[in-house]
């Protein structure tokens, strides 16, 4: 499947990819319960999903449960979904990492703001799903009603006649 800021998932997609996710490693972490890469991370660890953090500047540490890693190499565990907080042109390196360090890995997501068509590229070319300029909580939180709690106009139709 293309994903990219101009053909973006559909909600089908985002469903599958949301529900199905179990581990996420979370690269560029924040332990400052102020940073969006903070509340996140947090939200999907609250949201049952495993949350891996990854950080150089922070590994050792614990954060949601788990050990911040120094990178994706370090995470033994097989991961699910690679969601990026780095500029976007860090994201090649990131990529690169992850094609090397995390067999069976499903999705790359790049956070709001984020993109880089060469390495989503190369990523969608070693079969892996690839979604840019988003962000898995907002998603989750549209698709699945959160949203409406505060008043959102999701666009997303809750009840049938």
């Amino acid at each position: 499947m293309i994903h990219d800021p101009i053909t973006p998932p559909s909600d089908d997609d985002f469903r599958r990819i949301l529900t199905r996710t179990r581990t996420v490693a979370c690269v560029g972490v924040s332990m400052n319960t102020v940073r969006p890469s903070y509340y996140v991370a947090r939200y999907l660890s609250l949201k049952g999903k495993t949350v891996i953090p990854v950080n150089p500047g922070h590994a050792g540490k614990t954060l949601f449960g788990q050990t911040v890693r120094a990178s994706l190499a370090d995470i033994p565990e097989p991961v699910d979904m690679l969601d990026i907080f780095r500029r976007s042109e860090a994201v090649p390196e990131v990529v690169d990492a992850a094609l090397e360090a995390l067999p069976g890995l499903k999705v790359i997501w790049m956070q709001i703001g984020v993109t880089h068509p060469e390495a989503a590229a190369k990523a969608r070319a070693a079969g892996i799903e690839v979604i840019q300029d988003r962000c898995p909580k907002i998603e989750y939180q549209r698709l699945f009603g959160e949203l409406r709690m505060g008043g959102f106009n999701t666009g997303v139709i809750s009840s049938k006649l």
